[in-house]
């Protein structure tokens, strides 16, 4: 393999295991958000325990990949000046001020709250507590704003002007609000809603199942379980608009995604195939006349463009195809589970009140399974969005070729080789502390902790 290559993959390794924990706790910090207020609302009865029996769990999933989130994230920000310097060269002037709002408003309104979040539990009142979740979940959703944003310029520029071969910020608002960022973000919150929700509700089926479970995780699975439910829908909906959107801006993608190799109309949907790019054909492919139009258009009759209209300019089809298959197939299990699990509850919610569990063996081995299905849906849409960009880092304005770092395949194929090997194990030990956590949950202390002034006798220190 070629630098160019060597150096793509370095990047995906990075940006591939950076984003696993964001996703998360985009959505996670709003669970725990919740857990709180009926906490609250709940003050004085055993369902109050329960629910902060849920925080104190979820809360130390919160922090542990909310730290690795942040390491990984900073060693992907290197990867900009070691392997990308032609990148900030000369998109700095828009990527750069992007990047710093995100640290300046997301972050440090995270890093600030996160030590209340975290440990003020009887050191500050129920509000103060209360209002510091708030804040670090309104941070997390900030810091996906901020990058989502850039994301987008990259996949649908606008709103800028290029003075010798540097671009430059013409219009701010254009350049945040791009063709394709209002799609985008909400396609990536509704993500990180179904990653945490199967989460939340994978892990706590776990604890049911290996019989460590508490209060807490009968209402973090029905809770988790309801997310996914509702947010599953409205992920389809997101994403049929958001198809609509890339069909306009980036058809070349669109192209890819469903292995279109000449511009027809009434155009067929591939549902499985072999996309082969040096015949120009999908082998065995199994294909429904007209509905990729419908879809794709709403037009049983639209043309749509194929990969011969870019003959230079258009991705490696198989990676594209194949990653929106196991995308949508994961969505439509989710779907599946999601709704059959809530169907359950809803239909055992008297065994519910009366304390018991509505859901049979089977169903809790099947949400332990998916436990981080999420993921796996997060991962085959980031293929199709980034890879389907290619094979432009700034779709249709500058080329990846043109932008990457001369150094020796050698060089950057160790450093692949040990990034790679450092994220396995992290990743492995990330789960088995999730599996240790949930098999041996701490339960919160019923007595506020006090100072030491505070404990001492009226009369002072003997």
């Amino acid at each position: 393999m070629d630098t160019l290559m060597l150096s793509r993959l370095q990047f995906a390794a990075n940006i591939a295991f950076h984003i696993l924990f964001p996703t998360i706790n985009i959505a996670l910090c709003w669970f725990l958000l919740y857990f709180r207020l009926r906490h609250g609302a709940a003050k004085g009865t055993a369902a109050a325990r329960h629910w902060e029996e849920a925080y104190y769990l979820w809360t130390k999933v919160f922090a542990l990949s909310f730290a690795l989130g942040v390491v990984s994230g900073i060693t992907m920000s290197f990867q900009f000046g070691t392997n990308w310097p032609g990148y900030m060269e000369r998109v700095g002037n828009i990527a750069g001020p992007l990047l710093g709002y995100e640290v300046l408003t997301a972050f440090f309104l995270e890093a600030t709250f996160l030590g209340i979040m975290l440990f003020g539990r009887g050191r500050v009142s129920e509000r103060v507590h209360l209002l510091a979740t708030l804040m670090v979940a309104l941070g997390t959703t900030l810091s996906a704003f901020w990058i989502l944003s850039l994301n987008s310029w990259m996949q649908t520029p606008a709103g800028f002007e290029v003075v010798d071969g540097r671009y430059h910020a013409r219009d701010w608002l254009a350049i945040l609000f791009n063709p394709s960022f209002p799609y985008r973000l909400a396609h990536k919150l509704l993500a990180s809603a179904l990653t945490a929700s199967f989460l939340v509700a994978g892990l706590s089926a776990w604890q049911l199942l290996r019989g460590t479970d508490n209060g807490g995780s009968r209402l973090a699975l029905r809770t988790g379980v309801v997310g996914a439910a509702i947010a599953i829908p409205l992920q389809i909906v997101a994403g049929d608009m958001h198809g609509l959107n890339t069909l306009q801006h980036q058809p070349a993608k669109i192209a890819a995604i469903e292995a279109i190799w000449q511009t027809e109309k009434a155009a067929p949907l591939t549902l499985v195939g072999w996309p082969d790019e040096a015949a120009r054909r999908t082998h065995f492919a199994l294909q429904v006349p007209g509905l990729a139009s419908l879809i794709l258009a709403h037009d049983p009759d639209a043309e749509l463009q194929g990969l011969n209209e870019f003959p230079d300019a258009h991705p490696p089809v198989a990676p594209v195809f194949w990653g929106f298959r196991i995308m949508v197939g994961m969505g439509l299990l989710m779907l599946a589970v999601a709704w059959w699990s809530a169907w359950t509850l809803w239909r055992g919610r008297r065994e519910i009140s009366a304390g018991r569990l509505a859901l049979s063996r089977t169903q809790l081995r099947l949400l332990a399974a998916m436990t981080f299905a999420g993921w796996i849906a997060t991962l085959a849409g980031w293929i199709v969005t980034e890879v389907g960009r290619q094979p432009f880092l700034v779709y249709g304005q500058l080329r990846t070729a043109e932008l990457v770092a001369r150094h020796p395949p050698g060089m950057v194929l160790s450093t692949l080789i040990a990034y790679l090997a450092t994220y396995v194990f992290l990743l492995a030990a990330y789960v088995l502390v999730l599996m240790y956590m949930a098999e041996h949950p701490a339960m919160p202390t019923a007595q506020t902790p006090q100072s030491p002034k505070a404990a001492e006798p009226v009369g002072g220190p003997a």
